[in-house]
């Protein structure tokens, strides 16, 4: 084998370099380079590379199926089925809690929980992973009473009891007390808890409302990071030792479809732990970390993409180290999902870990250039976040102050401008939409309601999902088809042959349709009267020109002219104007559109023109 390997020349780092130079014809090897999230370079080659292993506590990660039902009896339905169709554990999600999104277990008193975990088996190694509302104490107390009347033994069960009024804080920035004392309450709650025998942990540094509001991996990372801090000193300060202080605390983090940033995300927040344990004099124990898909990147529209974005999110945090997964079913946008839906969301984690066996290697990424490059950079730029945040008092003081949410949705104004410029695509909303899409079904469910007490001491942070902008202006798309019979329709007006206008068309067709307008297609031709004339047959009140770059310069103004003249109420052009826009905009273009301008604001002209601005 050896001698074969021999025949072939050896090629490295520097002979790709000058081969891919080559083929860049002088634009030089910096435009490879990309700048993604919290300023990290993306480099297009990256050689081996060592770092420090990210290794979770078990060998692989546990499939956890959510237990959300407003309604105790259906909640129960739903983990019976969960429970013996593959699932390892539950989520317990209650109203008002991070991960509730509209729904959850409305009370935690004996009647409900004990209906909802009826014929459960607290005595099968299941792993219960509480996500608390509002009342978070009496969630948890009320949970650990109804696992002590099981009759098993509390040190043998696996609870993350998930105790977070940090959490709590930024996302209703309310608080019952001041810090202090709440700092003080939740050492007693735990010491209970731990009396009571439960191992924990029995605390969450829970990062997922700041990625639900648009925060960047570093803001996550270093945000869980103060909380757990706050944590551990509270624990302290209430009786428990450092070592047993650190094994209380758990992790949540939201895990995208970005596989690379999720998966070195998850990889770096263990780093950074084992980090802090070593300047409190303790050893290297892993943390114990839960990863849920995340919420804006989830779609109301062609919702089965979410299907496959949370297919790679389980990919990317069990990879990661994630001791835990729970992914959101792809119609939780839409209301409370189905049995089928759920179904979806267990069978992905269970083909990944049972048919792939992506749960076999501890710690995969290790040695990869880019996981390993990745990774430390958002070690770097998250423990800047989290110097930044202790710098403030920790986490609790500096959300009253309002520092950090302020920088958490200046990252959401990126973002979001980055969906809206379709830097950023969303398959199905932004791209290859299907107007026709058929409805799917949710089940009929009342969102139950939760009150967050206290006086209102922070700005809270708010959820948000990337596809709403697009998903509006559909809304108003369907309303014009209910009202009228059809879709309003635009026109591309394509100039010369297939050949020169065929990619415009194609982009043109895919960005109007995003938002909700029909488009009506045109053969093409060099005659403006004639284009004129079909977009009059058509029935369009706006239309788009389409065509290569020199039949734009060779007559596109006359086309443009003449489709105004023809009643075009807004006119878009396909493609950079370059320095000829004061001319393009004087022949009557309205809007143009690329990648990189903003699609959304030319949409809702289109709409202006059309119907009502949504």
């Amino acid at each position: 084998m050896a001698e074969a390997a021999a025949r072939f020349a050896s090629y490295g780092e520097a002979d790709w370099r000058r081969a891919a130079e080559a083929a860049l014809k002088g634009a030089g090897f910096a435009t490879l380079v990309s700048r993604a999230a919290d300023g990290i370079e993306l480099q297009p080659l990256y050689p081996r590379r060592q770092g420090p292993r990210a290794l979770r506590r078990d060998a692989s990660w546990r499939v956890l199926a959510r237990l959300d039902h407003p309604d105790p009896a259906a909640a129960n339905d739903q983990a019976l089925d969960d429970l013996a169709n593959g699932a390892d554990g539950l989520q317990v999600v209650f109203a008002g809690a991070a991960g509730a999104y509209g729904f959850g277990l409305a009370k935690a008193d004996s009647a409900t929980l004990h209906r909802a975990f009826e014929g459960v088996r607290f005595d099968a190694a299941q792993r219960f992973e509480l996500d608390l509302g509002p009342d978070s104490e009496g969630q948890a107390t009320g949970f650990a009473a109804l696992a002590a009347r099981s009759g098993v033994a509390p040190k043998s069960l696996d609870v993350a009891f998930g105790l977070d009024p940090i959490g709590a804080l930024a996302r209703s920035g309310r608080a019952p007390r001041p810090w202090s004392a709440e700092a003080a309450a939740l050492a007693k709650v735990a010491s209970f808890l731990a009396a009571q025998g439960f191992a924990g942990p029995y605390l969450a540094a829970d990062a997922r409302a700041i990625h639900a509001a648009g925060g960047t991996p570093a803001q996550e990372l270093g945000f869980a990071l103060s909380a757990a801090v706050a944590y551990l000193c509270s624990l302290a300060e209430g009786g428990f030792s450092r070592e047993a202080a650190a094994a209380a605390i758990s992790f949540r983090l939201a895990a995208d479809a970005d596989e690379f940033f999720t998966l070195a995300k998850f990889r770096a927040l263990r780093l950074m732990w084992r980090r802090v344990r070593a300047a409190c004099g303790l050893d290297a124990a892993p943390a114990r970390v839960h990863g849920e898909s995340a919420w804006r990147t989830m779609s109301a529209r062609d919702p089965y993409v979410n299907v496959m974005r949370g297919a790679t999110a389980t990919f990317a945090a069990g990879l990661g180290g994630a001791d835990s997964v729970s992914l959101l079913p792809h119609t939780q946008a839409l209301g409370l999902p189905d049995a089928r839906a759920r179904r979806l969301v267990r069978n992905a984690q269970l083909i990944l870990l049972e048919e792939s066996h992506l749960g076999f290697v501890a710690d995969p990424a290790a040695g990869a250039g880019v996981f390993e490059a990745l990774t430390a950079a958002l070690c770097e730029k998250g423990w800047a976040v989290f110097q930044t945040l202790e710098r403030a008092g920790g986490a609790p003081p500096a959300l009253r102050a309002g520092v950090f949410q302020g920088e958490v949705a200046e990252a959401a104004a990126r973002i979001a401008d980055d969906a809206a410029r379709l830097q950023a695509l969303m398959t199905g909303v932004s791209a290859h939409v299907d107007l026709a899409e058929a409805p799917v079904d949710v089940l009929p469910a009342t969102a139950p309601a939760f009150v967050y007490v206290g006086e209102a001491v922070a700005a809270p942070l708010v959820a948000l999902r990337l596809a709403e902008p697009f998903e509006r202006l559909r809304e108003v798309s369907d309303a014009a088809r209910k009202r009228d019979g059809a879709r309003p329709k635009a026109f591309l007006a394509a100039i010369g042959p297939l050949s020169a206008h065929g990619q415009r068309v194609g982009f043109a067709r895919d960005l109007i349709e995003a938002g909700g307008l029909e488009t009506a297609g045109d053969s093409g031709g060099d005659e403006p009267a004639a284009s004129a004339a079909r977009f009059k047959a058509s029935g369009a009140t706006v239309a788009c020109l389409c065509g290569g770059d020199d039949d734009y310069t060779a007559h596109g103004r006359e086309f443009a002219r003449a489709l105004k003249a023809a009643g075009a109420r807004w006119l878009a052009l396909a493609g950079r104007p370059g320095e000829a826009a004061n001319a393009w905009r004087e022949a009557g273009v309205d809007d143009f559109l690329f990648v990189g301008a903003d699609a959304v604001a030319a949409l809702r002209r289109a709409w202006a023109q059309v119907s009502a601005v949504p």
